[in-house]
């Protein structure tokens, strides 16, 4: 491994770290972190790649651990949610699919959009609620994971139907991520063979990072109470600004060539 590649893991497992705790503290928004940071070192598509486990494993803890158990957490979201879950599976693998089909210059600059919606409704808060009725909870799941597959900013737009079912946030944590968990599902599906070829060094980073992503999330799980969530996600809001502009950058001069 060269100075490079070690300065690389060094900065992800950083910025794995910061996304987890943030997970672990709101439930919510390490995927759009880490792919953002990804996709600022490799092409969309391989970032998307290797973000899929450690972001996996962090939806699965988070919608399953806590409250009544696993089973209870399991059987109750899914019986109550399970319309939402197939819609973001079936637009999650329209969105993965288009990662094959479209040329990833357009799907940075839709990341780029993405990242600039969510920072900028951030910092004005501003949360847009869509109506609880099973048009909004189809096409907002089916947009979600159409978005999510193929840029992994999932949480950006579900999170408007999330918001008209409930103001609980565990209840919006849990449900965001069985979600998530089926968007990845619809990633596995159809990028398949592009997982089969990663490379050994691939799997070695994934792994860092998936352990790396666990031990915080529980951290940030333990920290919940005692830490300014606020205070916190004006760091993350900083540190995805600055990846989302070099994102951006990258798509309009790929664009310009």
């Amino acid at each position: 491994m060269n100075e490079h590649t070690e300065v690389q893991t060094q900065l992800l497992t950083l910025i794995f770290a910061a996304a987890a705790l943030l997970h672990g503290i709101s439930g919510l928004g390490s995927t759009l972190v880490t792919t953002t940071a990804l996709a600022s070192m490799y092409p969309l598509s391989h970032a998307i790649v290797l973000v899929l486990f450690p972001s996996m494993l962090m939806n699965l803890m988070t919608w399953l651990v806590g409250g009544h158990g696993l089973w209870y957490n399991a059987v109750y979201y899914l019986k109550h949610y399970w319309l939402l879950a197939l819609v973001s599976l079936v637009g999650g693998v329209i969105g993965a699919q288009m990662l094959l089909w479209i040329d990833s210059t357009y799907l940075l600059l839709l990341l780029a959009a993405v990242i600039a919606y969510y920072v900028i409704s951030s910092l004005l808060g501003k949360k847009i609620r869509l109506p609880n009725t099973r048009a909004s909870l189809i096409g907002a799941g089916l947009l979600a994971g159409i978005i999510g597959g193929s840029t992994n900013a999932m949480s950006t737009i579900l999170m408007m139907y999330l918001l008209s079912i409930s103001d609980d946030k565990n209840t919006i944590a849990k449900v965001g991520n069985l979600c998530y968990f089926f968007g990845k599902v619809a990633q596995i599906i159809v990028l398949r063979e592009q997982i089969g070829a990663l490379s050994a060094p691939d799997w070695q980073l994934i792994a860092l990072l998936s352990a790396v992503s666990v031990v915080m999330l529980w951290l940030g799980i333990y920290l919940r109470r005692y830490l300014s969530q606020a205070r916190f996600r004006q760091l993350i809001l900083l540190i995805i600004s600055i990846l989302g502009v070099r994102v951006a950058w990258q798509g309009v001069t790929a664009l310009l060539v």
